[in-house]
């Protein structure tokens, strides 16, 4: 007889270094450099009750079965600043049922665009959320997704290779003028 062999998690195989290429679509109010091994696709999923909302994109990891998905929002006075964040908020706070805690943490990269961060730990959905603003015109909200049932052991290199291009994605984030 053979003994049994002992649960365990496939090879997560992360790129070997992390190199960055350019986004700035034709029209999109934003720009920021996303990894090399990633494509950039128009969001379709919501796009017949938010036709307003063109740009909405997910960022495509298909080595890892992954998705940055960034909803942007234009701050009106219909839709004003606090209530895009509350619903954000809102949003992250969604998963505090499977978490095991939820750390935020703010920055400014320098451009006139403010961030929060959520890092969610345990086993929830999206284990990192975050948004990001000029706090007049412009409203990003993002999160990332794995398309698998969360398990933060198994996923946890993933997380953590990702997580480093996300950073690195909104310390590039730029507001664009009219025009460009």
């Amino acid at each position: 007889m053979y003994p049994p062999k002992p649960q365990g998690y496939y090879l997560i195989d992360t790129p070997a270094a992390h190199k960055y290429r350019l986004f700035e679509g034709k029209g999109y109010p934003y720009t920021f450099e996303y990894p090399e091994y990633a494509e950039v696709v128009k969001d379709t999923m919501f796009m017949e009750e938010h036709a307003d909302n063109p740009y909405w994109i997910n960022i495509v990891i298909p080595s890892l079965g992954g998705i940055i998905n960034l909803t942007y929002k234009e701050i009106t006075p219909k839709e004003p600043l606090i209530d895009l964040v509350q619903r954000a908020y809102n949003l992250s706070f969604f998963h505090h049922d499977k978490a095991q805690y939820i750390d935020g943490a703010s920055m400014n990269n320098g451009q006139k665009v403010y961030v929060v961060t959520y890092s969610l730990g345990g086993d929830a959905a999206s284990k990192y959320q975050f948004t990001a603003t000029d706090s007049v015109k412009h409203f990003i909200r993002g999160a990332l997704y794995f398309d698998v049932t969360p398990n933060a052991d198994s996923l946890q290199p993933a997380y953590d290779f990702v997580q480093r291009d996300i950073q690195h994605m909104l310390w590039t984030m730029r507001w664009k003028t009219p025009g460009q």
